[in-house]
């Protein structure tokens, strides 16, 4: 609904002229309408690395999530309280599912587990054409997907010690792509 206010927003502001013609007021309208179109067929993905880790067994290849590692998880169900996804997805790895599950619980939805060397597969673009999604992975492989979807190496890995990178990237409907990087690292 926000996605859909911020687009619209201009094209009211736009249609506040009280000496327009009947003309420029279909104008306004086709833009209106053109512009919900667009916000029904915009593809977009949240994609953020896995919450802490329990570190205290380093030969234990799939810990779980620590104490904050959990309240972080808990935080971004918080932060998402107002995206409305379609799907959720994350690595079979405990650490990304325990991530994804508060705010799957939070939307009513289920984990859907993926291959990150397979991901964004043609299958995968057109299950999520015109979706929102939620995308939990680890250091390396999410910003290696933002950058197969974005075609160019404009991102590295992210460091360690950092847990609360959030890329959200769009794809409209002509194939033009924008991406957002935030930091949410305080809850």
């Amino acid at each position: 609904m926000k996605k859909l206010l911020l687009l619209i927003l201009p094209i009211l502001l736009a249609g506040c002229n009280f000496s327009q013609t009947e003309e420029s007021l279909q104008a306004v309208s086709e833009q209106k309408k053109e512009a919900i179109q667009n916000t029904k067929s915009m593809t977009t993905y949240y994609m953020i690395r896995h919450a802490e880790k329990d570190r205290t067994d380093s030969k234990n290849k799939n810990p779980e999530l620590n104490k904050d590692g959990k309240l972080r998880a808990e935080n971004w169900a918080k932060v998402f309280k107002e995206v409305d996804f379609d799907a959720i997805y994350s690595t079979d790895y405990n650490r990304t599912k325990q991530t994804a599950q508060p705010t799957a619980i939070s939307q009513s939805l289920k984990v859907e587990t993926y291959d990150p060397e397979n991901l964004f597969n043609d299958d995968f673009k057109k299950k999520t054409e015109g979706k929102t999604v939620l995308i939990v992975g680890h250091s390396n492989t999410t910003p290696q997907l933002v950058n197969k979807i974005l075609g160019s190496e404009k991102f590295k890995d992210i460091p360690d010690n950092e847990n609360g990178a959030m890329y959200i990237l769009n794809i409209l409907p002509n194939q033009s792509k924008n991406i957002k990087t935030l930091y949410i690292n305080q809850w």
